[in-house]
C-alpha cells in the first residue's frame, strides 16, 4: 500500500509539473544553467517560465516600455518545447527557453518588425533574420520584441525613445538615460522581463545600455553573427548580440547564434573562420585573467567621475591581482573625433542603400524606400514628433547617391584609421584586450569590425549603473570571455535594479 501511495504521489507531481506548476524554482535572475537544471529535476517548465515572464512584462512595462510586442503565440511554443523534452528532443542550452529580440530583428510570424519606426508596421518579412531561425533551431521561445531608439541616431534619438514604443526608462534609476538603441533589450534583461535578449549594434548600441543597465553585453566580431534579415544601418559596421544578466547566459546565446548564412555569405564566411572548435562555453574560466596583456588608453579615461575612477582603478586592482598584466598611459594615435566625422560620412550613404534593399525584399511593406520612410514622418508628424527630433540625418542620406570615388576614399580612410590606431597599438603592445570605461572604445571597435564585451562595473552616486569593456580584435572572442567572465565572478558587481525616481 505505501509503494502504491509513493506512485499516486509521483503520478500526482507529474502531472503538477506538466501543467507548469512549481513550487521551489527562483525565477527572478534566473540564468539560463538554473533554468536547464529546472526543466531536469521537474521544478520547471518552459510554460510556467512564459507565463512568468509575460507577467512581469504585463506589470512593468507600463512603467519602462522596454517591450514593444508580445507574442500570440508564445505559450503554444514554450509547450512544445516541454512536449520535445519529455520525449527527450531537447536541442540544448537555450531549448524552452524565452528570449526577446529587439525590434529590427525580422520574424517571420504574427510580429512586427519595424525598427521602432510606424512607417514599418504591418510589414510582412519573408523569412526569419539569420539569427532568428538560428534560435529557433536551438529550439528558443521567441518572447516577444524589444523597444529601441526608432532608427537610431539617423532621427537625433539617443535616449531609448520609439513612436511604436514610447520612452523607454532605465529600471536603477527611472529618470536616468537608458542609452542607445537597444536600449529595450537592456532594461528587459535587467529588470528580468526575459530570460535573455538580442541587441544589435553599429557603435555603441549594445555597449552603451549594457553599461548603463547593469548587464553584460557581447559586440561581436562583425559577420560571426548574420545580419540578414535585420533592418541595416551600414554592412561594414552592423552586428548582432546578446545582452544578458551574466557573462555565461551571453555565451550560451553567442554559441547558438554564430555562424555561416548564404544570405549574408562575404561577412559570415569570412568571420566563421574565428569559431572556435567546440564553441564558446569552454572559455568560461575563473582564471580567465591570468598571463592576459591588458592596455589602457588614455583618452578613454578623460572625463570620467572622480568617485567612478576610483572604482575603474580599484578593477584594475583586482584584474592585476588575477594575474593580468595591466599597461597603462597608452595612447591610441587615431583621435575618436577623427574617426565619428569620417563613420557618419560613410554612414548616411551606405545607410540609403541598406534601408532600400532591405525594404525591397519583404513581401509587404508599407513604405518601399527611404524617400517614402521620410514622407510617412512629414505626413505623421505628431505620431513621429518630428518637432522633437526632426529627420534631418534621414533627409541627409537620402541626397547621397551611392558609392561613389569620393566615399571609397571614406571608407578607405576609416580602415587607415583603425589600422593606425588601435590595431596597431594592440599589436605593438602584444594585447589581448584593451579596457575602457562603459562605451567609450565603441568608436574603434566599430570601424575595424572588432568585438567587445562589457560587464557591471559599479553604480554612481545616484544609483546609475555603469560598465567596464573589454575590447579585442576581430576574433578575439575567446580571450575576451575569459577575461569578461573571470572579472565578473571576481567583482559579483550586479545587483537587481532599484527603480528609484
Amino acid at each position: 500500500m505505501a509503494w502504491l501511495r509513493l506512485q499516486a504521489v509521483a503520478a500526482v507531481l507529474a502531472l503538477l509539473a506538466a501543467a507548469g506548476v512549481t513550487h521551489s524554482f527562483e525565477f527572478h535572475e534566473a540564468t539560463v544553467d538554473a533554468i536547464q537544471l529546472g526543466f531536469r529535476n521537474g521544478s520547471l517548465t518552459s510554460a510556467a517560465l512564459v507565463r512568468f515572464y509575460l507577467d512581469q512584462i504585463r506589470r512593468m512595462n507600463p512603467l519602462l516600455h522596454a517591450v514593444i510586442e508580445v507574442n500570440p503565440d508564445a505559450l503554444r511554443q514554450a509547450a512544445r518545447a516541454d512536449a520535445e523534452r519529455r520525449r527527450g528532443m531537447a536541442t540544448g542550452a537555450l531549448h524552452g527557453v524565452p528570449v526577446l529580440l529587439k525590434d529590427n530583428i525580422a520574424t517571420c510570424d504574427a510580429l512586427n518588425t519595424t525598427a521602432g519606426s510606424l512607417a514599418l508596421l504591418g510589414s510582412v518579412v519573408k523569412r526569419d533574420a539569420g539569427v532568428a531561425a538560428r534560435l529557433r533551431r536551438a529550439g528558443a521561445v521567441v518572447l516577444g520584441k524589444a523597444s529601441l531608439s526608432e532608427w537610431a541616431n539617423f532621427r537625433n534619438v539617443h535616449n531609448g525613445w520609439s513612436a511604436r514604443g514610447g520612452q523607454t526608462r532605465n529600471p536603477y534609476v527611472l529618470s536616468s538615460d537608458p542609452c542607445g538603441s537597444s536600449s529595450g533589450s537592456g532594461v528587459a534583461a535587467a529588470a528580468n522581463m526575459a530570460a535573455v535578449t538580442l541587441g544589435t549594434e553599429t557603435d555603441g548600441s549594445i555597449l552603451c545600455p549594457s553599461s548603463f543597465n547593469s548587464v553584460v553585453g557581447i559586440k561581436p566580431t562583425v559577420g560571426l553573427t548574420s545580419r540578414a534579415g535585420v533592418v541595416p544601418i551600414t554592412p561594414r559596421q552592423d552586428s548582432v548580440g546578446p545582452m544578458c544578466r551574466t557573462v555565461s547566459d551571453a555565451v550560451h546565446v553567442l554559441d547558438a547564434i554564430v555562424g555561416y548564412d548564404k544570405l549574408d555569405a562575404a561577412a559570415t564566411r569570412t568571420a566563421s573562420k574565428y569559431i572556435p572548435r567546440g564553441g564558446y562555453l569552454q572559455f568560461l574560466k575563473k582564471d580567465g585573467l591570468k598571463g592576459k596583456r591588458i592596455g589602457v588608453p588614455n583618452e578613454f579615461f578623460q572625463g570620467v567621475g572622480e568617485k567612478q575612477m576610483r572604482v575603474y582603478k580599484q578593477h584594475l586592482a583586482t584584474i592585476r591581482k588575477h594575474g593580468a598584466v595591466v599597461i597603462e598611459n597608452l595612447d591610441i594615435a587615431t583621435g575618436r573625433q577623427d574617426i565619428v566625422s569620417n563613420e557618419w560620412t560613410a554612414m548616411l550613404t551606405e545607410f540609403k542603400l541598406s534601408i532600400n534593399e532591405y525594404l525591397a525584399d519583404l513581401s509587404y511593406s508599407p513604405v518601399h524606400s527611404l524617400a517614402g520612410i521620410i514622407a510617412f514622418n512629414k505626413a505623421h508628424p505628431i505620431e513621429e514628433r518630428l518637432k522633437d527630433f526632426g529627420q534631418q540625418n534621414l533627409i541627409l542620406a537620402q541626397n547621397t547617391n551611392g558609392i561613389g570615388h569620393v566615399e571609397r576614399a571614406w571608407i578607405r580612410l576609416l580602415k587607415k584609421l583603425s589600422a593606425n590606431g588601435l590595431e596597431k597599438m594592440m599589436k605593438e603592445q602584444q594585447l589581448d584586450a584593451i579596457v575602457a570605461p562603459e562605451h567609450y572604445a565603441s568608436n574603434h571597435l566599430a570601424i575595424g569590425g572588432h568585438p567587445g564585451i562589457v560587464v557591471p562595473a559599479g553604480y554612481n552616486e545616484k544609483g546609475v549603473p555603469f560598465g567596464i569593456c573589454f575590447g579585442g580584435l576581430q576574433g578575439y572572442e575567446p580571450r575576451l570571455i575569459e577575461m569578461a567572465y573571470a572579472f565578473e565572478q571576481a567583482t559579483e558587481v550586479r545587483r537587481p535594479p532599484m527603480f528609484k525616481p
